[in-house]
């Protein structure tokens, strides 16, 4: 069969995927783009957008619930329509899709095309009965929730971060299996909406790769929500119980098992290249299954590239996107953009969120440098004490020889919003003197960031 020839293959509709399609056929190269489910990826369909539009359903019931704190008087008993949830979250993700479906039906050279693609070699793809070839081919194709192979798993239904959110009902007793970024987000969530909720997580605290002081506060956070927390679960496993499953925790102390109605497995993600082919390509992946990129993104192989959750340099939306931006610099506008000029930032959105930027304060320690740190409690930020929310705390890390910024952690209300004053300054490389000399606006959480930048000690 004679292959269909295209200047570019683009594999997956993700937040890398749709934008480098568009960049490519504005230029007038002859593009396909291929999706074999949903248009828009995680982001759209699984992960930022129908998730935070549930997040925001929870916290209006959590603010119903505190109505007398402020005042407000509201009669009978505060429940939750889940019906009523995930309709509301299904119109905005799939708002969210149909804009993006028109945007690629809008562009001129690109041909969209439903699939499963498969390399057959380093410059032909096959998706049904089709056989395309390109010169130059882009892996866009996401993750999905990592499934352990824990005794028990077989034996029970349980829920991922996608399956989860098909869900029409509460829960009795959600049981969140992993104490990281997705499953607090869930866990508090759904403890929001009604359900009892308990986190098992293997680890001696909550979300590791941050400072332990964070860990600690989110663990008060949600523990005062009524979220019950087991640390230390060193053999997690699971048997169908008549009222849903056990899971036995194994823990140092305490209860051996709990006894949930549902469970949420909620232990990190997978890349999507493992069913692509790409040994026929000659791509090489890592250890954990990621696509291998160098600092442009390029594979192995020349030819092709690998962008977002894929390459395993991210799992974020918004740095899936930077790998567009650093594949179209490098291709189209002659302007060498890097991965390793991004600096990490990204926000857990539990509430109060988590903003997060650059480097912790365990890493810099670990990495020798002679740093200052400051630090200011919400409960001594008006703007957080005004809102009844003065959970959380501030802190930034500076090198005391350079001034350089090196880290910035903001939990409290806005947070996710107000590290990017920080991060802002990070990437101008501008010192802390800039932020020491700001003013900011009164009253709001960010204004206190130029006070602690005054403050700063030894660490």
């Amino acid at each position: 069969m004679k292959a269909k020839a295209f200047d570019a293959i683009v594999i997956g509709t993700g937040q890398a995927g749709t934008p480098l399609a568009g960049r490519l056929s504005a230029t007038g190269m002859k593009v396909a783009l291929i999706e074999r489910h949903l248009v828009g990826g995680t982001c759209v369909n699984t992960g930022c957008t129908p998730t935070k539009a549930m997040v925001a359903s929870a916290y209006a019931a959590h603010m119903a619930r505190r109505a007398g704190d402020y005042g407000v008087r509201l009669g009978g008993d505060v429940t939750v329509d889940m019906k009523a949830v995930k309709a509301r979250k299904d119109a905005i993700a799939g708002k969210s899709r149909s804009n993006l479906e028109s945007w690629i039906g809008g562009m001129e050279n690109c041909t969209l095309l439903r699939g499963h693609a498969r390399f057959e070699s380093a410059r032909t793809v096959r998706v049904g009965d089709d056989l395309l070839s390109a010169e130059r081919i882009f892996i866009n194709v996401g993750g999905r929730a990592a499934v352990p192979n824990l005794p028990g798993i077989h034996e029970i239904d349980y829920l991922t971060n996608s399956t989860i959110m098909e869900l029409d009902h509460l829960p009795r007793h959600l049981v969140v299996i992993g104490g990281s970024y997705v499953g607090l987000e869930f866990a508090q969530m759904y403890r929001r909406f009604g359900s009892e909720v308990t986190v098992v997580e293997k680890g001696p605290r909550l979300i590791s790769r941050e400072d332990e002081d964070v860990s600690d506060a989110i663990r008060k956070i949600l523990e005062g929500e009524g979220i019950r927390i087991r640390l230390s679960a060193e053999c997690i496993s699971f048997k169908p119980h008549e009222h849903g499953v056990t899971v036995g925790l194994d823990c140092s102390s305490g209860d051996r098992s709990v006894i949930g109605t549902h469970v949420l497995l909620a232990v990190g993600r997978q890349a999507n290249a493992d069913d692509l082919g790409l040994d026929k390509a000659g791509v090489e992946t890592d250890s954990r299954g990621h696509v291998t990129v160098d600092d442009q993104l390029r594979t192995n192989v020349a030819g092709i590239w690998a962008l977002g959750d894929c390459n395993g340099r991210g799992a974020f939306t918004h740095t899936s996107y930077n790998d567009f931006e650093i594949v179209a610099a490098n291709l189209l506008d002659d302007d060498p953009r890097r991965v390793s000029d991004r600096i990490e930032a990204y926000a857990l959105y539990t509430d109060p969120p988590l903003g997060r930027a650059g480097m912790t304060e365990a890493a810099v320690r670990k990495s020798g440098r002679r740093a200052l740190v400051g630090m200011r409690p919400m409960t001594r930020v008006s703007r957080a004490v005004e809102k009844g929310e003065a959970q959380g705390s501030m802190k930034i890390l500076v090198d005391a020889e350079s001034d350089e910024i090196l880290g910035c952690s903001v939990l409290g209300p806005g947070g996710d919003e107000a590290v990017h004053c920080v991060l802002d300054l990070m990437y101008a490389k501008a010192p802390a003197r800039t932020l020491r000399r700001a003013v900011h606006i009164h009253p709001n959480v960010s204004e206190l960031l130029p006070t602690i930048a005054q403050e700063l000690k030894p660490l």
